[in-house]
């Protein structure tokens, strides 16, 4: 089986690999970006991470820190907003009381806001416009859904005649736009700008990941053995057509262990234990 290797990518400077690595993310601009503690949270616990930092790579190789004061120890998901700001946000939650859910950051590092987005968030991606759209799993059946920075609801899949929408296993936010593949038929989806929904079926069956150019798609994942495949495939008028099957690996040849996968646009970027290095696979490449 044909084996594709990562290229690397971005890499947690040095001199801050002794903190603790709470969570990490590509932003839309292909910056990368590191939420540190000093130390790993309790399980269980929402004490506050006092001095909490973001290490921030840029494409162009400059690394910018921003602290940030009183950030939730349980914060699952990182982001940064095209106006420069932070939100960090926690996968479970206790209901519509728990409004620190996604906390947003003003430059200075100080909550400037907090909302609640619904429980089971699967994946958390801003896009360029500053909407955050979020990926439930199939403890909410919320689905896909967008925010904005102030925490209103601006899109729903309800309506979209997305079939079988009950956990969202793969989300890519390019753009304004948003590509997602669900349990449990696995359908490539496109949400577009103006809000129109396009639907394609699809054979290819439990990516955790998955990147679009033109005509071209590339899924990442699987179930079992499929952990690490990489399938292509190519859009007709209604279907993702197979095309090949090969594995995606890291940029020496093995298999990634633990991971940390984020797709945008033709890229899908994977950050493998100990999360100090981002590499990338590009569709367009």
């Amino acid at each position: 089986m044909q084996k594709t290797a990562l290229i690397p990518y971005a890499r947690l400077p040095r001199a801050h690999h002794g903190r603790h690595i709470v969570t990490s993310t590509v932003d839309v601009f292909g910056g990368a970006h590191w939420l540190l503690a000093e130390r790993a949270p309790q399980p269980g616990g929402d004490v506050p991470l006092v001095d909490a930092l973001v290490v921030s790579v840029h494409p162009d190789g400059n690394v910018e820190l921003t602290e940030l004061s009183a950030v939730r120890a349980s914060g699952s998901y990182l982001g940064r907003l095209p106006d420069g700001r932070f939100l960090v946000a926690t996968s479970r939650a206790r209901g519509h009381e728990d409004r620190d859910q996604v906390q947003i950051f003003d430059a200075l590092g100080r909550q400037a806001a907090s909302f609640f987005v619904g429980d089971a968030i699967e994946h958390l991606l801003t896009d360029e416009a500053g909407h955050i759209w979020v990926g439930h799993f199939d403890e909410n059946p919320a689905g896909i859904r967008r925010w904005n920075a102030t925490g209103q609801l601006t899109w729903t899949w309800d309506g979209a005649r997305i079939p079988g929408l009950v956990d969202c296993y793969a989300l890519n936010v390019s753009g304004t736009s948003a590509w997602a593949c669900t349990y449990t038929d696995f359908p490539l989806v496109e949400i577009r700008p103006d809000q129109r929904v396009t639907v394609w079926t699809n054979r290819i069956r439990g990516a955790r990941a998955v990147a679009v150019h033109r005509h071209r798609v590339a899924f990442y994942g699987g179930y079992g053995e499929e952990r690490n495949r990489l399938a292509h495939g190519e859009l007709s008028e209604t279907s993702v057509q197979p095309t090949d099957v090969g594995l995606l690996t890291l940029p020496n040849g093995d298999a990634p262990g633990r991971r940390r996968v984020a797709a945008r646009g033709s890229r899908i970027y994977v950050q493998a234990e100990p999360f100090t290095t981002w590499s990338v696979f590009d569709l367009n490449s």
